[in-house]
């Protein structure tokens, strides 16, 4: 949801075009004067959708018919700015690819590079990242060397967009730094350091460093009162949007609204910037909601809901549905407020965007408790599946990088063809041990990225758990409630009569009292019948509960054996007191289980993986045996898979041994301290 909302004014801010208001007298068009009065048309916003498509291909026609020069080349530009202003991005991706062509005959390489960016802009509008990626890489290199400094900090800003939604926090910040250090530079470049400011300020507000967000923002804010910005950007509302996002995850919630409603008042928001006035309506909404001022609500959530659903914004229709849903259930309207919960979590199924799903499934666990365990499955399988999409993509630009990468030495010809041996040799080592640290620095971040992500998924999954608990709890209350019912008005009721009647005996002669003696005899063996059976039920519900997290281990292993042809034997020691070992040490120990068997299947190659847990004096132990190749402990370096599980078990105040050697399989036991003779509360999962 923060994410969706921030990419949508990053990417309103990085696609600029020009539009001309003044309409020509269409009855003056000569044959001179034809393509510049078709191309101010097709831009006139004045004029219908079907009138602009018409003039822009009539000024199409036209150039097609020239010489392929420069001219020529500019005016393709501008046919591709109208279809952009259009929003026909299909023929704008064809005439950026004329162009490009064009220019590369031409062998014009301002345009080349210029072609690049559109080409660029076009796949980031279609979020086809790795694309857009090497596009912007493309005319980076082009423009290095035409030392074309402007597009040079355009091109590492654009990058730094594609590597802030990619998950990529820090490549980003640095190539947002590489900008500002050009742009410092340069005159007359306000529109591009607004943009990196204000990107900056996102980074550190996703990375809870809320000062240095606060910092950026009105450093941003700052640079507007250069007027040469035109003021229907609405970068103003921008950023002040921006600042009130980042008091509203401070939970400053007057501060954030104070600001919400600043942007709100902006002059032709509406007109101008119609999303972003809805992300401000939506905003203003949820800060009124969180300081229980019921003034406007749920009319402002209503009212951006509808903006948003107008213009096909899925991902800030389930951000306003999810809003919707916290603010009835808190009215205690559970009904509406499931209702959008689940209206949210089917729109952010249609969308390619896991961060909608994972939103929508953490709202739907809070107001749908009765399913809440459901809802928390397909999380952690989701939340899995999107740290492992981020961290492919992250990967993915380095990879580009470096494959479309050419060396570039600033105090040597290139050209010379005299190198020697020695200094090629020289050239390549130190090359190879750039890129050694590089790569080295990058998978250290990635895995303290990981790290605090992973964090935040055992946050949520403790929520989901102690959602889970509360409902347990509930259905023991009532079983309790039944039992004690059952007790006290069949057992109790019938043991009475039977006293009453047997003392009545006493008064009945012994030949007439016997057989009636016999009966109630029977009678109480019945009785003693059903006491015996609610006892056993009992049981079950208390083996129920205990078992509850054995349960999900069964199904992460039911899954392993769908998906992969290993052998899995699994075995759990009836001895352990599960409902005494605390929720954090089950998180942990779910987590190891599923990593272990992701190393099993991705590098043992096992016939065999076994799975045990023992119960030991004070300790739990956790046994994970394959029969794969194996490999060196002394000599192989632990990847992030390992460091994880030494990390995990760590955390829990256990210990790791691994025994492994190549072609003998792998060992993996550990160790955690847990105490099963103290009565606890309850933490059964």
């Amino acid at each position: 949801m923060k994410k969706t909302c921030y990419i949508l004014l990053c990417l309103s801010l990085v696609f600029i075009s020009c539009t001309k208001n003044d309409q020509p007298d269409k009855n003056k068009i000569s044959t001179k004067d034809s393509l510049p009065t078709y191309l101010s048309l097709a831009n006139d916003i004045n004029l219908g959708y079907d009138f602009k498509q018409k003039y822009n291909k009539l000024a199409l026609e036209i150039i097609m018919k020239q010489d392929n020069d420069s001219v020529l080349r500019v005016n393709l530009f501008k046919v591709a700015n109208r279809y952009y202003n259009m929003n026909d991005l299909k023929s704008y991706h064809k005439i950026s690819k004329l162009v490009l062509e064009k220019s590369l005959v031409g062998k014009d390489s301002l345009s080349i590079a210029k072609a690049y960016m559109y080409l660029g802009d076009y796949y980031n509008s279609q979020a086809i990242s790795d694309s857009a990626f090497r596009s912007y890489f493309k005319a980076q290199k082009i423009y290095l060397q035409i030392n074309d400094e402007y597009n040079i900090a355009k091109t590492f800003l654009n990058k730094a967009s594609l590597q802030y939604n990619g998950g990529d926090y820090f490549e980003s910040e640095i190539a947002v730094f590489k900008a500002l250090n050009i742009l410092k530079k340069q005159k007359n470049v306000s529109d591009l350091l607004y943009e990196c400011y204000n990107l900056l300020g996102i980074l550190y507000n996703e990375r809870e460093e809320y000062t240095k967000a606060l910092e950026f923002h009105n450093k941003a804010l700052d640079v507007l009162k250069d007027k040469s910005i035109p003021l229907e950007l609405q970068l103003k509302a921008t950023s002040l949007n921006n600042i009130g996002y980042v008091y509203l995850n401070m939970q400053n919630y007057q501060q954030a609204k104070n600001y919400f409603e600043k942007g709100l008042d902006e002059k032709n928001l509406f007109q101008e910037k119609t999303i972003l006035y809805a992300i401000l309506l939506d905003n203003l909404g949820y800060s009124k909601f969180k300081l229980n001022e019921s003034d406007d609500l749920p009319k402002l959530f209503v009212q951006s809901l509808k903006i948003r659903d107008s213009l096909g914004l899925k991902s800030a229709v389930v951000s306003s549905k999810i809003h919707l849903s916290e603010y009835f259930s808190a009215k205690k309207d559970t009904l509406r407020g499931v209702q959008y919960a689940k209206q949210a979590l089917a729109l952010s199924r249609t969308s390619d965007k896991l961060i909608n799903t994972l939103e929508a499934l953490k709202q739907i666990a809070v107001v749908d408790t009765k399913n809440a365990s459901v809802y928390s499955k397909e999380y952690i399988y989701l939340n899995e599946k999107m740290l492992k999409a981020e961290r492919k993509m992250g990967e993915k630009f380095s990879r580009i990088e470096f494959e479309t990468n050419e060396i570039k030495d600033e105090n040597s010809n290139l050209q010379e063809k005299n190198k020697t041996l020695v200094y090629v040799f020289s050239i390549c080592t130190l090359i190879g041990l750039f890129f050694y640290v590089y790569k080295t620095q990058q998978a250290k971040n990635r895995e303290l990225l990981f790290k605090q992500q992973q964090q935040i998924a055992n946050e949520d999954i403790y929520n989901l758990m102690i959602s889970q608990q509360n409902e347990i709890e509930l259905t023991r209350i009532k079983e309790k409630k039944t039992v004690a019912q059952e007790l006290h008005d069949g057992v109790l009721g019938r043991m009475f009569g039977i006293r009453i009647s047997l003392d009545s005996l006493d008064k009945v002669d012994e030949a007439l009292a016997a057989p009636k003696r016999k009966m109630y005899l029977a009678e109480l063996k019945n009785i003693e019948e059903d006491i015996r059976e609610i006892s056993h039920d009992l049981n079950r519900e208390k083996s129920e509960l205990i078992n509850n997290f054995v349960a999900i281990l069964k199904k992460l292993f039911e899954n392993q054996r769908n998906t992969h042809n290993s052998k899995l034997i699994t075995a759990f020691d009836s001895q352990i007191k599960w409902e005494l070992v605390s929720n954090m040490v089950k998180i942990n120990l779910y987590r190891i289980v599923q990593e272990a068997l992701q190393n099993s299947n991705k590098y043992a190659e096992a016939d065999i993986i076994k799975i045990e847990f023992k119960s030991e004096i004070d300790h739990l132990v956790l046994s994970i045996m394959d029969d794969g190749v194996g490999f060196d402990t002394k000599r192989t370096k632990n990847g992030i898979g390992l460091h994880n599980i030494e990390y995990r078990a760590a955390e829990c105040k256990g210990t790791v041994a691994i025994k492994s050697a190549k072609g003998e399989g792998t060992l993996l036991i550990i160790k955690v301290p847990i105490d099963q003779k103290i009565n606890l509360q309850n933490n059964d999962i």
